[in-house]
């Protein structure tokens, strides 16, 4: 009796201190997955990064100075001149009401940080979040090991990196971190069939709504995987406690949203979970009435069953259709139709297509955001199959989808992340298992394997878990081998590894050699793939857009601080209701930097505006003069990197603001402004290219600069070049020419009966101003 207590105790130790060494290696996860994302205030400075963020963090200013009240209500009279815009109805909240909440809490405790600073640490902080919340995804899959594996690599993988650096206060800096914990409860509810974890997985599905428009990739993934379950005749009262709390609980919190609202009901994203809704209460219906009715009865049933179900979905798929019928798409959103045909956008919503992070990615991109993940991705869906389980299919269907969304945007390669690393974590944690044991059966021997089987044990509790119920046909079945297991236990059998168990693990040992070899073969490539990361976070996605540095050929730093200069202007120099008119793409920062009115922002809500400002950009300059005058527009600022090389210029965009334009104003033709279909700025260029405002503006005076206009983005010399502005004025060019700031010129006065004045009053007139100029320059006379 001492030996089996013995080892009883030995076991429990051995669990505690695994269990208290995966909380340290997590917390040094977390610390990770907060420090690398620290190079951008450690080589720049604590700043707001990328376009975006900054409309988020004045909404963010907003909230802590005026309270949650002011907040829901705030209309902004200072962008979408002269519409405005009803924040609180437009926005997902969730940033920033996670934001102001920490502010709140830190505040209350005596710790004085500015919002700004609470904004720039906000993404590194979720960060680590996301981190957490992997692992417990992958434990719930394949052990604690594969979650430990999997948490590291999400804490340093480039695609996350690049949206969750410090400065990076985006949606997506505490959406990922929802994403990935909603389908962790989703797993665990399915594992366990607690309706305490369900509901937990409602309120995590709301706080992804209020966080990302991309909650509709959770509410299309999940019955998709309930769908997959129920058709390969894996049903039970787990799935159903998993997936008819979520649809119901989550979609009534979705619509208090207010930017959601109604949307979650009437709009074709949400059509699947309600179809898949019905669809699973017909099968448990079906599962209930088979077992209290005999088999004859029971088809009986069924038939009257099915026939029903089938009349309730042709009247609700009816009544779907008649509600979206009357929409020209169909209910679906702009991006979702994208999403579905990546050819969409081009051909009708050109703002769309114009993101460039709405671009598909190339080869080389995956690479750098996923680096060696995706060549273990293969390897974890393998290993998910063996064995499968509700929880493994539903990781293998989330790997399947994200890999198609991102290569329709490379926006969603942010959304594979989580999923790759996932994969990869199972990949190197099963093939490390089965390196070691077979290094431990060629040292030890098999006397030792059985040894090493329980040492595995705990890795593969979880996988046994998860599959404990679905060979289960019924719950009486259930039960009994609970009893059988208690029975052999009582007459003291000792269940001894079969025939067959040791003919399988012999089969998994591979030569001493061999394993040696794989072991550090996978660290040489965990080596490399950290030294990629850091590099990623370093050098590729530190640097703030709004401050840009470049390295001379003598290795000599140059930094480009002209946003900031040009706003910094605007601040200073002009009155607080004086109108900007620029493109869309610098709306928020001239906004939060500047606080001045914008014409349009990156809402992008109102395509008709946006193109109003393309038509201006695009026409010759007195027509633009009074299209923007009649928008009551003082200043206009046009981006130009043609003297430093800076590529994402105006120039470069121009072509999208002739296509936007074009969508609405048909007088706005692309053809007008290409050579033989292509786009030239230089001598070659046609006269409509040459005469528009967005030409003018940009190359005003750029022949001063080297004599003979050298354009070092385009690689050519400018076709027009000398040339005088007549309704607009150079008011301000920033230092490197990078920003430059026009101000209409007031409309001329029109004097009726303008006669020329007599030859002898003009005579007269030109001699007194030769003598005042004949004084200036002889005072003593």
């Amino acid at each position: 009796m001492a030996d089996p207590e013995n080892a009883k105790e030995a076991t429990t130790l051995r669990y505690a201190f695994g269990n208290v060494l995966s909380f340290f290696i997590l917390l040094l996860i977390g610390v990770l997955a907060f420090w690398i994302r620290l190079f951008s205030v450690i080589k720049y400075e604590s700043v707001i990064h990328e376009f975006d963020p900054y409309f988020n963090y004045r909404v963010t200013q907003f909230l802590t100075k005026n309270g949650i009240y002011d907040f829901w209500n705030w209309f902004d009279d200072r962008t979408w001149y002269p519409l405005g815009r009803v924040i609180g109805g437009t926005v997902y909240p969730g940033l920033t009401l996670t934001a102001g909440t920490i502010w709140w809490i830190l505040n209350s405790l005596n710790i004085p940080l500015s919002v700004e600073t609470v904004c720039v640490f906000t993404a590194p902080i979720f960060s680590a979040f996301a981190s957490w919340a992997t692992y417990l995804l992958t434990k719930e899959v394949k052990g604690a090991g594969a979650g430990l594996t999997a948490a590291a690599l999400l804490a340093m993988v480039p695609s996350y990196i690049s949206r969750s650096v410090a400065g990076s206060y985006d949606n997506e800096a505490v959406a990922i971190f929802a994403l990935i914990f909603t389908f962790y409860l989703y797993i665990k509810t399915l594992n366990t069939g607690s309706l305490f974890y369900a509901t937990l997985n409602a309120l995590a599905y709301f706080y992804m709504v209020c966080s990302w428009g991309g909650y509709t990739f959770i509410i299309n993934l999940i019955p998709m995987h309930v769908l997959l379950c129920i058709v390969t005749g894996r049903y039970s009262s787990r799935l159903y406690i998993a997936y008819a709390p979520l649809v119901v609980l989550g979609t009534l919190l979705a619509a208090l949203v207010p930017v959601v609202g109604f949307n979650a009901v009437m709009t074709s994203e949400h059509f699947a979970s309600f179809l898949v809704f019905i669809i699973i209460h017909v099968v448990a219906f079906v599962y209930y009435i088979k077992g209290i009715l005999s088999p004859k009865m029971f088809k009986v049933a069924v038939t009257l069953v099915v026939s029903v179900g089938l009349v309730v979905c042709c009247a609700v798929m009816a009544i779907l259709i008649a509600l979206v019928a009357s929409s020209p798409t169909k209910g679906w959103s702009g991006r979702s139709l994208s999403l579905l045909d990546p050819t969409y956008a081009s051909k009708y919503i050109p703002i769309i297509a114009s993101v460039s992070e709405h671009q598909p990615p190339t080869w080389p991109s995956y690479f750098m955001d996923i680096n060696v993940l995706a060549f273990l991705v293969p390897a974890g869906i393998i290993a998910c199959f063996l064995p499968l389980s509700d929880a493994s299919s539903f990781v293998v269907l989330y790997i399947v989808t994200s890999v198609y969304f991102s290569g329709v945007m490379v926006r969603l390669m942010l959304v594979l992340a989580p999923a790759a690393c996932v994969m990869s974590g199972i990949a190197l944690s099963e093939s490390f298992s089965v390196f070691t044991r077979s290094i431990k059966f060629q040292l030890h021997g098999l006397s030792g394997s059985s040894q090493v089987d329980s040492g595995d044990a705990s890795s593969s509790t979880v996988v046994a878990q998860n599959d404990a119920g679905k060979a289960e046909k019924t719950e009486d079945t259930a039960k009994e081998r609970p009893s059988k297991k208690s029975k052999k236990k009582e007459k003291g059998i000792v269940d001894k590894p079969s025939l067959k168990a040791k003919i399988e693990r012999r089969l998994l040992v591979l030569p001493f050699e061999a394993s040696i070899f794989a072991i550090l073969l996978l660290v040489l490539l965990g080596a490399f793939y950290v030294v990629h990361c850091v590099w990623a976070a370093a050098e590729a996605y530190s640097a703030p857009s709004i401050v840009l540095t470049s390295y001379s050929h003598d290795g000599g730093l140059h930094v480009f601080d002209d946003f900031r200069e040009a706003y910094a202007w605007l601040s200073h120099n002009t009155e607080v209701d004086d109108k900007v008119a620029s493109w869309w793409d610098y709306g928020y920062q001239t906004t939060a930097m500047a606080n001045r009115t914008v014409i349009v922002d990156n809402n992008t809500w109102n395509n008709t505006h946006i193109a109003t400002v393309g038509t201006a950009m695009s026409s010759p300059e007195k027509a633009a003069w009074e299209i923007f005058n009649s928008l009551d527009v003082k200043y206009v600022l046009v981006v130009f990197g043609g003297l430093v090389g800076y590529p994402s210029d105006d120039i470069n965009k121009f072509l999208w603001m002739v296509r936007i334009g074009g969508g609405v104003f048909p007088h706005i033709k692309e053809p007008d402004y290409l050579r033989d279909g292509q786009y030239r700025i230089d001598s070659q260029a046609t006269p409509t290219m040459l005469n528009c405002l967005m030409y003018k503006l940009s190359y005003y005076r750029f022949v001063e600069t080297d004599g003979r206009g050298f354009d070092r983005v385009r690689q050519t010399e400018i076709g027009k070049k000398n040339f005088k502005l007549t309704h607009f004025e150079e008011v301000f060019t920033t230092h490197h020419w990078m920003v430059r700031i026009y101000k209409l010129k007031p409309p001329r006065n029109r004097i009726r009966g303008k006669t020329k004045k007599p030859r002898s009053q003009k005579t007269s007139s030109t001699t007194r101003t030769k003598r005042s100029a004949a004084t200036k320059r002889n005072p003593w006379h």
